[in-house]
């Protein structure tokens, strides 16, 4: 029996077992040890849900958190769970039901919730964090798990292949059977399992998405200062080779929980050092474009907002580079890398909403809000969960690959269905040498061989398994074997909490049947996670193509190509499907100065229903504005583009207009005032009943 100690982690190579890279040695005498049949160590979604489900299926479990904040980001301020998969249908299991006990949380205290609950196929749910933490709470209590907090994993006590203990700050813990329910792979490495971290070269797994990922147009703004060297917040001048990996991550962030009531808002801390020469290069950005800072805000109940890290800016709340070292770092190492996150953070805030680089409408954007009165009053009211969107990844008996995400998506052994698309945040900020700054690394999303966004695959049972020699009674079903293009994909908390789900139910078969978590026999695993309420196949009539044909399309169909367009409109083909080859959209300054106007004469005279495509999500704008005028008649609408369109349907009605054929129809859509992106895909014009 060996114990191999947490102590040496940092120091590790992160591409070799822990095992080998240690010398171990023989443990003396332990305190008796608290026992369970199962073991979960770190409470995140995935962790929780593990913990809940071998407890629903009879075993005994002890969840173990090294921190004091049990549910990882969807307690933590993450308000809106990435549910917005284009198979929405396959994504239940205790994923599922934790959302509806969470609607049941509000509406049995007759709040409204801002989305309709009767719709299934829900993309827009949304929480705030003191009831999401409810839920899981109660949740781990009926299930009857034992929930120790505040407890360091400080080394691990092996026999052979299996795991015997863990040896913590407060306390050993002995199990049949254990599950890493961390995001950064703790456990797993810890255990003596092999495991990487950083990007793979494209070579490696045969991923055109591997290596380096830059973008079609670089931020026309010098990144050196006068002597050459990078300014603050550039991370490197020299990125590496295009084709080859590193050991970057994507970016992390805080996700905030806002608002603008003042008699829930409290003023966002100060920084304890603010340095306005820290944001030279933003200053840089934004004296040419005027945009392309801030960060993101879904709408939350209460009145609250979630604020998140803006992909699709060139400066946001994510500390592009800072997180590289977090998992592998002991316990102090990761406070210091905490707390620099959160500085970053509060010091963004304040540039944001105080500095005169930013356009005034910006800075008063930001400035109405602050943290919320009654969410997290423990911590100051900020979010004490970091985002660590990757971390550590097994290298187990299967490895999740591009391929298996775009190209060959079944698989003999499922224990999810995921369709999120491959989305990979920043990694690195790189100023080039001749001229310019890019943020590289970004995916998002991914159009291959025909396939749509968010195409529906299965991830094997074997990519949470670790080959038998290294262990043999472990699970991991957060920091799984997977590439980073494929964690990219994997990484949202439904697919973590499912796979979690799909942990804890092994577990619990391993435990009572006394066998190594690789001799499982799949069937009956199948059948459990079946009766959990998992939905393992993949679904029949999915979208093979991104783009429509307009020639084939019902009545008058006005593509964006056909608008005149003013102001700033940014081409994308980033959602899929859409109508023509591609869409516009506004760069969020709601100004009124982004305009697209169409012009046309219709057949005949008549009613006329009025159709908009676009692509659904969170960041879109509520309250598109929509002017129709035709001879003397006018119509206005205003389209909430965060709704969901109709099931298989590539436009919603947005409303009714009297067209006249004697002469011009003008239909301008602009985005005067609005809350979020405005997206400019199609309009279609379907003549009614009644047309002359």
């Amino acid at each position: 029996m060996v114990s191999i100690t947490k102590t040496l982690l940092p120091s590790l190579c992160t591409r070799v077992p822990l095992a080998v890279a240690l010398l171990i040695g023989i443990s003396g005498p332990s305190p008796a040890a608290t026992e369970a049949d199962v073991i979960v160590y770190g409470s995140t979604p995935g962790g929780f849900c593990a913990a809940i489900a071998a407890a629903r299926e009879g075993a005994s479990v002890i969840l173990l958190e090294p921190t004091d904040h049990v549910g990882g980001v969807n307690t933590g301020g993450l308000c809106f769970s990435d549910s917005n998969q284009t198979v929405r249908t396959t994504v239940m299991g205790l994923f599922d039901e934790w959302h509806r006990r969470i609607e049941q949380d509000y509406q049995s205290r007759g709040v409204t919730l801002p989305y309709d609950v009767s719709v299934k196929d829900q993309s827009k749910w949304s929480y705030e964090p003191h009831v999401a933490a409810r839920v899981t709470q109660q949740m781990l209590g009926e299930a009857k798990v034992t929930v120790l907090t505040e407890r360091v994993l400080e080394s691990v006590v092996k026999d052979g292949s299996r795991i015997q203990s863990l040896r913590t700050s407060d306390g050993d813990f002995a199990a049949k059977v254990f599950i890493d329910g961390t995001y950064e792979g703790d456990l797993m490495a810890a255990a003596g399992v092999s495991w990487t971290i950083g990007r793979e070269g494209k070579s490696e797994y045969g991923e055109s998405l591997a290596g380096k990922q830059y973008p079609k147009a670089k931020m026309n703004i010098a990144g050196l200062d006068d002597d050459g060297n990078p300014l603050p917040l550039i991370t490197t001048t020299d990125a590496g080779p295009v084709d080859q990996g590193d050991s970057n991550v994507m970016v992390y962030s805080f996700r905030l929980c806002l608002t603008a009531d003042p008699k829930n808002r409290v003023p966002m801390p100060k920084p304890d050092h603010y340095d306005p020469a820290r944001f030279e290069a933003v200053r840089r950005h934004l004296r040419n474009n005027g945009s392309g800072v801030g960060f993101d805000l879904y709408d939350v109940p209460g009145g609250k907002l979630d604020g998140n890290n803006s992909i699709g800016g060139q400066f946001s709340f994510g500390f592009v580079g800072a997180c590289n070292g977090w998992s592998e770092a002991d316990a102090a190492k990761r406070q210091q890398i905490w707390e620099a996150h959160k500085q970053y953070t509060l010091e963004f805030f304040q540039f944001l909403t105080t500095d005169p680089a930013v356009p005034e409408s910006t800075r008063k954007h930001y400035a109405r809000l602050g943290l919320c009165k009654d969410e997290f009053a423990k911590y100051g009211h900020f979010s004490p969960q970091l985002y660590v969107r990757e971390g550590r990844r097994m290298k187990g008996m299967y490895v999740v690959s591009q391929n298996d995400i775009l190209v060959d998506q079944q698989k003999e052994d499922p224990i999810v269905v995921s369709s999120f698309p491959i989305d990979s945040h920043d990694c690195q900020r790189v100023a080039l040498r001749d001229g310019g700054v890019v943020n590289e690394g970004t995916i998002f999303p991914v159009r291959m061989k025909g396939k749509r966004h968010g195409y529906p695959y299965h991830i094997p049972y074997r990519a949470i398994l670790p080959v038998p020699s290294e262990c043999s009674n472990l699970l991991v079903p957060v920091a799984l074997s997977c590439t980073h293009v494929a964690i990219s994909s994997i990484r949202v908390e439904p697919t973590w909490m499912i796979l979690g789900q799909s942990a804890g139910i092994a577990a619990a078969m391993a435990a009572d049947k006394e066998a190594a978590v690789q001799e499982l026999d799949y069937p009956e695993l199948r059948e459990r996670l079946v009766r959990q309420k998992q939905v393992l196949e993949i679904p029949e009539g999915i979208f093979d193509q991104d783009t429509v044909d307009v020639s084939k399309l019902q009545g008058i169909v006005l593509d964006d190509e056909a608008a005149q367009l003013s102001g700033v409109w940014k081409h994308s083909t980033n959602f899929s499907p859409h109508v023509g080859r591609g869409y516009v959209h506004d760069d969020k300054i709601a100004d009124g100065g982004s305009k697209a106007t169409f012009r046309l004469t219709v057949p005949k005279s008549g009613k006329y229903e009025l159709r908009m495509a676009y692509s659904a999500h969170p960041t879109r704008a509520t309250n598109v504005p929509v002017l129709v005028t035709s001879d003397s008649t006018e119509a206005k609408f205003s389209v909430d583009q965060t709704q969901t369109l109709p099931a298989g349907e590539l436009f919603r009605s947005i409303g009714v207009a009297d067209l006249s054929d004697a002469g011009e129809t003008v239909i301008s859509v602009t985005n005067t005032g609005t809350d979020g992106f405005v997206i400019l895909d199609a309009l279609q014009l379907v003549p009614l009943a009644n047309t002359k």
